[in-house]
């Protein structure tokens, strides 16, 4: 990689390549690998906007801890999702500043990203639903976002809803997280004209199927301008929401 960058730099210098096609090179220039198991995305930020975040399902601790500390070295923030606390107790003794926020299941070392412009709205239809709510409003603040939160204002009583309507209507973007049914999510894309994304979770009775009632119910929607994320996805809905705001304010978004 190292030769590949000075060929690069090399080649600005002496006038044979323009910078911002340098600067294009560089986004998809490498990847650092981490043992046999794993391979990091040095460039994503540069390409996305958005660091590589770990999924933490399926990776042994130990996999999870090598691949933070060689993701730690190059100084930008680094985040891991769906950590049990137990996960976490056994990374805490090795990465002393790893910070936790238990209800999102998120564990991160750094600080957050710059401020970016721009205001995400969370809203759940119930309690229960909050862990993958938080999920969204944790990787959406570490990510350097504006969040405000309205929980449990489903519809089994809709007068809660209601009573924040100013709030709705305010909205740039609006993150709907909803079990059992998941209704809520078409309510709410009839009161506001900004994009709606709705998160079916696996909360609710048996045959709510652990999300997949809410899933369909989302994606059969008669209300418009709704984006369905897979079930649980709290993480993938605050990176679509992001995306979303870096384009309503590209010309005043922070480069990082």
């Amino acid at each position: 990689m190292q030769d590949k960058l000075l060929k690069l730099l090399e080649d600005v210098a002496q006038g044979n390549l323009e910078p911002q096609k340098a600067l294009e090179n560089l986004k998809n220039l490498d990847f650092e690998p981490v043992g046999d198991f794993a391979k990091i995305d040095r460039h994503r930020t540069l390409r996305t906007g958005f660091p590589e975040v770990i999924f933490g399902i399926g990776k042994t601790p130990e996999q999870i801890l090598q691949i933070m500390q060689v993701m730690n070295q190059h100084g930008s923030i680094v985040m891991a999702t769906k950590i049990e606390a137990s996960v976490f107790s056994l990374l805490q003794p090795t990465l002393r500043q790893l910070r936790y926020f238990p209800e999102a299941k998120i564990c991160c070392l750094g600080e957050s990203m710059p401020l970016r412009s721009g205001t995400i709205t969370i809203l759940t239809a119930g309690t229960a639903d909050l862990p993958i709510a938080e999920e969204a409003a944790i990787t959406a603040e570490l990510c350097g976002f504006t969040v405000k939160r309205l929980w449990d204002v489903g519809v089994a009583g809709i007068h809660r809803l209601l009573s924040h309507r100013e709030m709705l209507t305010q909205a740039e973007v609006l993150i709907v997280v909803a079990g059992m049914e998941g209704a809520i999510a078409s309510v709410v894309a009839g009161l506001v004209s900004c994009p709606v994304i709705a998160v079916p979770t696996s909360i609710g009775y048996g045959a709510s199927f652990n999300g997949l009632a809410p899933l369909l119910t989302m994606l059969n929607s008669c209300a418009t301008g709704i984006g369905v994320m897979n079930i649980d996805n709290g993480f993938g809905a605050a990176m679509l929401a992001g995306k979303i705001l870096n384009l309503a304010y590209r010309d005043k978004t922070i480069t990082v």
